[in-house]
């Protein structure tokens, strides 16, 4: 049996019963700025992984149908309509708190709890999406990915929006933007930590010294950087984005699967702001990692996609 490497440096929550929020309104297609993405045969995976344990291998071709895609991750300013239209409640304001990572921790915090193997995510009282770092942190900028969204509050926005989460293979084909076989939504040169930053990734030394090169800390506003051949923004890197799929390791017994030690996951793709080549190289596209579907930090996010012209 292959053992799968470590999340992505994303801790994992354990589950908790949370009652059910009723979704009642719909949002105003006018506010989903969203492109047409064809359809047909696309690419899959790759022949080259990095990540061999992740199960990225191979490369396969895959049928896929036209969808409309939202051109950016869902902003804090679209998460917040959705939450004062229904009255919604993320599962991380059902918990009282969130993960962290520990240089966005304000310092008026001096004690926080850390995640045994993985001490740079410290949890937060409060830290939710619209206080991403705590109550003691400022609030989320609107035009940026809302964050410590949960598999659960992705899949309810998506509901409520009338859209729904990628499926891996959708995801993968609108990330390549019409370039087939590539590493990156750009081609295949590699980001680096002095010159080429077409995405937003961690420069210097993970988890300790993040120098900024490419303009940001943590995240960067959902439209930013140059789009893809499709006319999507940051598909790789800034957060992870949740999709409708679960995340399955074809190596592990179909009995093993359901057997984490925090329950089945979902699947993630397109890395995070926290990424670097010489710790976290899944800012690819190929690249996939999972959580359990109550888990929420201030690296994850989603994005939502429409059968239908919206």
């Amino acid at each position: 049996m292959v053992t799968p490497l470590p999340r992505c440096c994303a801790p994992e929550t354990a589950p908790r019963p949370t009652a059910p929020t009723p979704i009642t309104a719909r949002m105003n297609p006018a506010l989903r700025g969203c492109v047409a993405i064809p359809g047909g045969v696309g690419w899959q995976g790759t022949d080259h992984p990095l990540l061999v344990p992740d199960e990225e291998a191979t490369l396969r071709r895959t049928r896929v149908k036209a969808l409309w895609w939202e051109r950016g991750a869902v902003t804090n300013a679209a998460f917040a309509r959705f939450a004062t239209a229904t009255g919604y409640i993320t599962e991380a304001e059902k918990f009282g708190w969130s993960f962290v990572f520990w240089l966005h921790v304000p310092e008026a915090l001096r004690l926080t709890q850390g995640v045994d193997g993985l001490e740079w995510w410290r949890r937060v009282d409060g830290a939710c999406w619209h206080h991403p770092t705590g109550p003691d942190g400022p609030k989320g900028a609107l035009d940026h990915p809302v964050v410590h969204i949960s598999w659960s509050d992705a899949r309810a926005y998506a509901i409520w929006a009338g859209g729904r989460l990628p499926r891996e293979a959708e995801w993968e084909h609108a990330a390549r933007g019409g370039l087939g076989d590539v590493r990156y939504p750009w081609g295949d040169t590699d980001p680096d930590d002095t010159a080429h930053f077409p995405c937003n990734i961690w420069q210097g030394d993970f988890p300790r010294t993040n120098t900024c090169a490419d303009g940001y800390s943590a995240t960067a506003p959902a439209i930013s950087f140059a789009p893809n051949g499709y006319g999507l923004f940051n598909m790789v890197g800034n957060v992870w984005e949740w999709s409708a799929d679960p995340f399955h390791l074809r190596s592990l017994k179909r009995t093993a699967r359901g057997t984490a030690p925090h329950g089945p996951r979902k699947l993630m793709k397109g890395g995070s702001f926290l990424c670097h080549a010489s710790y976290c190289h899944r800012y690819r596209i190929a690249a996939r990692t999972g959580n359990t579907p109550d888990s929420a930090t201030t690296h994850m996010g989603f994005r939502i996609v429409y059968d239908t012209a919206p």
